[in-house]
């Protein structure tokens, strides 16, 4: 999977999920600032993305991301060093 077809399943899911407008979500968009998502919003992106790729994210992997490219980036690692 690219960072590209993760990116495009990312914003997909942000748009469903949070009613956000697929345009507003770039790779470099902040999650909490930009987005407008909370804590508990991420834990609901995290659960959904598991489901999705099929493997766990630990929450150190997930404490630092603050954009959509962080995001990309984590589950890139996860789906491709399996």
């Amino acid at each position: 999977m690219t960072q590209q077809e993760i990116f495009t399943q990312i914003q997909q899911m942000l748009a469903s999920l949070f009613e956000i407008e697929p345009s507003e979500i770039k790779p470099e968009s902040k999650l909490f600032e930009e987005l407008e998502l909370d804590s508990i919003d991420a834990i609901d992106l995290v659960v959904k993305l598991q489901k999705t790729i099929g493997k766990k994210i630990m929450p150190e992997e997930f404490k630092n991301v603050r954009t959509v490219q962080d995001v990309v980036d984590v589950v890139y690692k996860l789906v491709n060093n399996s």
